[in-house]
């Protein structure tokens, strides 16, 4: 036991093995003695109050509720203290020298990063550590974006790369969950930026093609296997939906505007191969996720077959059906993925999913 997560799920396992035994007694499968209920009992308050002092977990219910909690505000407070750098520079940038612009932003990112080290080192619960951290992100950012503004460097691409690396060493030194979607963020933009620039579209304007995503899908649906091996289990289900986000997302715009898409067809054939396409991959999505036991892959499935489906719906239907027939129509079909989705959920768990995917 070597993490906090691997701690904290050693902990719910505790607690739903004393509800369970308690059960089993009262049903009357199976009675301990008093000398073993103690001994059970003194063992399990000794786990967890080992992995309370090391870890810092949540021991019960109330402990849970609280960390959600704290959860929320280190969130937020990290939003609203780089939000206050970034306002704060603006209000007072143009009164500055460029020698004081330079020492201020390279000072910022430096101390701010120095912050980061220090709080990781006292802060176990790993909430303060993220807040902190994401300010010495935001103080980064500003830092390569200001820099280049002072000196009247060209825009590039280059600065999405260069923040990438910086949130990905953050997240994997802080355990961040938020630093780690703010990297893959910005490594999506930069390969997408080189996926449009390939085709001499210029990098600003990567998102009037959403195919250029395509290929930063495909590399984050590729990495969660070398995440699990890297002992950062808790990261791959970042990669997984964020690499699914980006390969249905520009699905289901050109669904809709198949102009946009760099298949030289009409568009109307455009919008009826992605409209097929997406519900192809999103059905598939849902079928993988419950197969491998991926709750997070299922949701991201269910979530885009559905909005797949009704939008469809809306296209199709809104202007051509009665109304109570086409909400209907929604009911029906609401209806009949109840039904699908039962049987995934009584189907037999594979081998994958009994010993839990990564």
């Amino acid at each position: 036991m070597n993490d906090r997560e691997s701690a904290q799920r050693r902990i719910d396992d505790l607690r739903a093995y004393g509800r369970e035994a308690a059960r089993l007694e009262a049903e009357g499968v199976v009675t301990l003695s008093s000398a073993d209920r103690e001994r059970v009992a003194g063992h399990h308050a000794a786990l967890i109050a080992a992995y309370a002092r090391d870890f810092d977990v949540d021991a019960d219910p109330r402990g849970m509720r609280l960390s959600l909690g704290m959860r929320a505000a280190s969130f937020l407070g990290a939003i609203a203290f780089a939000a206050s750098v970034f306002f704060a520079l603006r209000q007072f940038w143009g009164h500055l020298g460029d020698a004081a612009q330079v020492a201020i932003l390279a000072g910022g990112s430096l101390a701010s990063l120095a912050a980061t080290l220090a709080v990781r080192t006292r802060d176990t619960t790993g909430y303060f550590t993220n807040l902190v951290a994401m300010v010495a992100f935001a103080c980064f950012v500003l830092n390569v974006a200001l820099v280049g503004r002072a000196f009247n460097l060209t825009p590039s691409d280059s600065a999405l790369l260069v923040w990438a690396v910086y949130a990905f060493l953050l997240a994997y030194a802080c355990d961040s969950r938020l630093l780690l979607a703010a990297g893959i963020a910005c490594l999506m933009g930069w390969i997408a930026a080189r996926a449009g620039a390939w085709r001499g579209v210029y990098w600003i304007d990567l998102g009037e093609r959403p195919e250029n995503f395509f290929p930063a899908a495909i590399a984050l649906l590729c990495v969660p296997a070398f995440v699990a091996a890297a002992r950062r289990p808790g990261f791959a289900p970042v990669y997984r939906v964020l690499g699914l986000i980006a390969l249905l997302l520009p699905v289901l715009v050109l669904s809709f505007w198949g102009r946009l898409s760099y298949i030289d067809a009409p568009a109307s054939a455009i919008e009826s191969g992605y409209q097929f396409a997406g519900f192809a991959l999103a059905a598939a999505t849902v079928w993988l996720g419950a197969r491998r036991d991926w709750s997070d892959v299922f949701h991201t499935g269910v979530t885009f077959f559905v909005l797949f489906l009704y939008t469809k719906f809306f296209t199709w239907w809104w202007d051509v059906l009665p109304k109570w027939l086409f909400f209907l129509i929604v009911g029906a079909s609401a209806l009949a993925v109840l039904f699908v989705l039962r049987r995934l959920r009584r189907a037999p768990p594979t081998a994958a999913a009994a010993g839990g995917g990564s």
